[in-house]
C-alpha cells in the first residue's frame, strides 16, 4: 500500500501542482484571502474577476487540506433538511439557504467549463438509507423537496433498484439526485488556483498566517516573513480558523475522516460495480460514502476519529467497504489517507465578521465542495460591498460547542460514539 503524499490517490493521480512562491515581502492589497482550499481560491478568483487587487496566503500548498482529500461528491442543500430549516428559521430563510446551495453546484459547474478544468466532473449522487426508518425519513424529504421546492432532480428508488445501481444488497432504498455528482477534488482545486492566478491574484505557498490586526483604516495579516496590508481580510482556513482567529474556536469541531483507494479493479469487476457511476452516501451520522475513479478503483470512506489518526487507516476502513461490497475482498487498497473535517454544532456553515475588516467562512460539515465553492464567492460578494447573499447564511444563528477549550474534544467524542450507537439500532 502506497503513502504518497497527505493527499494520498488524489496527490498521485492529479494535474501537476502550480508553482506559487512564500510571500517575500510586506504586500498591500484590497483583499487578503487566508487559506488555499475552496473557500480561499473561490474567493481569490471572484474577486480578481471583479478587478481587485488579492493576496492569498496558504500555509502549507494549494490544495493541502480538505480540499484535496475529500470524498469529492457535490451534494444538494445542507446537512440538515429543508422541513428542518423550515422550522426551526421559517420558510423564506430555509428557501433563500435552498437557492444559495443550488447556487453553489451550479457555481462549481460554471467555473469547471468556463476555465476548463480537467477534474473528471460527472454527474448523479446516491443517498442509500441505512434502514427502514432512515428511507421513510429519505422519502419524506424527497416528497418535500419535489412538491415545495420544485426539485425534479431527486427521486426516490426502492431495495432493488437501489440494489441494481450500486451493485450492494445492504440498503433499504435511496434517494438519486440527478443534480448532484462527484469530481477530482485536488485536480478542482489545482484548478482554480489557476484560474485565480491567471485573473490576476497573487497567490502565496508557505506563508502560514499567525494572527489578523485592524483599525480604522484596514487590516494586517501578519505571518513568518511579512505581512499583507488590505482594506478586508477573508478567512477560509475552515477546520483551522481557530490557528488564526482563536475566538472562534467554540463554534468548530475538527474531525479526522478516512479514505482509502483500491488498486484497479479490472474490467469486469469495474462494470458491475456501482455500474450507474454515481458517487454515494448512506445516511448513518457516522457515514460510509464511496465512488469509482476515472482508472477503476473504488474510493471509499468511513469512520471517523476526533482525536488521533491511527496508523494504519486500511485495517480500519477495508472491513466497512467490504460489508457493502464482498466482492472486493481479493482486490488490495493501495492507498489511505486521512483528511480534518471542519464540522459545527449546528451542521450548518458558520459565516460572519470579526470588527469591520475580517470576514470568515467555515463549517461545511462535509458538504464542502460545492457549499465551499458558495462561500468564497459570497465572500467575495460582501467584501465588495454586496454582503445581501453572505449575510443569508451570518443570520444562521451558530452554537458554541459545550465544555471551553479542556473539555470540549471530550465532550464531542462521547457525542460521537453516541451517534455510532445510534447508527447500529
Amino acid at each position: 500500500m502506497h503513502s504518497p503524499l497527505p493527499q494520498g490517490y488524489y496527490a498521485a493521480s492529479a494535474r501537476p501542482a502550480p508553482v506559487c512562491p512564500s510571500l517575500p515581502e510586506d504586500r498591500r492589497a484590497d483583499v487578503c484571502v487566508v487559506g488555499g482550499g475552496y473557500t480561499g481560491l473561490s474567493a481569490a478568483l471572484h474577486l480578481a474577476e471583479s478587478g481587485a487587487r488579492v493576496v492569498l496566503l496558504e500555509a502549507e500548498r494549494i490544495g493541502f487540506a480538505a480540499s484535496g482529500r475529500n470524498g469529492g461528491q457535490i451534494h444538494s442543500g445542507h446537512r440538515k433538511s429543508q422541513a428542518e430549516l423550515e422550522a426551526r428559521l421559517g420558510k423564506q430563510h430555509a428557501r433563500d439557504l435552498w437557492d444559495l446551495a443550488q447556487d453553489g453546484k451550479a457555481t462549481v459547474r460554471s467555473l469547471i467549463e468556463r476555465h476548463e478544468i480537467a477534474c473528471a466532473l460527472k454527474s448523479g449522487l446516491v443517498i442509500a438509507a441505512h434502514n427502514a426508518q432512515a428511507l421513510t425519513a429519505l422519502a419524506d424529504d424527497t416528497a418535500h423537496l419535489n412538491a415545495a421546492y420544485g426539485y425534479g432532480d431527486a427521486r426516490m428508488m426502492d431495495a432493488a433498484e437501489t440494489a441494481s445501481l450500486l451493485s450492494t444488497s445492504v440498503y433499504a432504498g435511496g434517494q438519486m439526485d440527478a443534480g448532484g455528482g462527484h469530481l477530482h477534488p485536488l485536480d478542482y482545486a489545482r484548478g482554480l488556483a489557476d484560474a485565480a492566478e491567471k485573473a490576476g491574484a497573487a497567490l502565496f505557498e508557505h506563508s502560514r498566517a499567525l494572527r489578523v490586526e485592524q483599525d480604522g483604516q484596514g487590516a494586517k495579516v501578519v505571518c513568518g516573513q511579512g505581512t499583507v496590508t488590505a482594506d478586508h481580510v477573508l478567512l477560509a482556513c475552515d477546520a483551522f480558523t481557530a490557528s488564526v482567529a482563536p475566538q472562534l474556536a467554540p463554534y468548530i469541531a475538527q474531525v479526522e475522516s478516512f479514505m482509502v483507494a483500491t488498486a484497479p479493479m479490472g474490467e469486469f469487476l469495474s462494470r458491475r460495480l456501482i455500474p450507474s457511476d454515481a458517487a454515494v452516501a448512506d445516511t448513518r451520522h457516522v457515514l460510509d460514502y464511496y465512488r469509482k475513479s476515472t482508472d477503476g478503483r473504488l474510493l471509499f470512506a468511513g469512520r471517523e476519529s476526533y482525536f488521533s489518526v491511527p496508523k494504519d487507516i486500511a485495517s480500519i476502513v477495508r472491513p466497512r467497504m467490504l460489508r457493502v461490497f464482498p466482492m472486493l475482498r481479493d482486490v488490495p487498497i493501495e492507498y489511505a489517507w486521512s483528511g480534518t473535517v471542519g464540522i459545527t454544532r449546528t451542521r450548518m456553515p458558520h459565516f460572519g465578521r470579526i470588527g469591520k475588516r475580517v470576514l470568515f467562512a467555515h463549517g461545511y460539515s462535509g458538504h464542502g465542495v460545492a457549499l465551499a465553492t458558495l462561500g468564497g464567492k459570497l465572500l467575495a460578494e460582501a467584501a465588495t460591498g454586496k454582503p445581501e447573499r453572505f449575510d443569508v447564511i451570518a443570520r444562521v444563528p451558530a452554537q458554541k460547542f459545550p465544555g471551553g477549550a479542556l473539555l470540549r474534544k471530550p465532550l464531542v467524542t462521547a457525542a460521537l460514539l453516541w451517534y455510532k450507537f445510534q447508527d447500529r439500532l
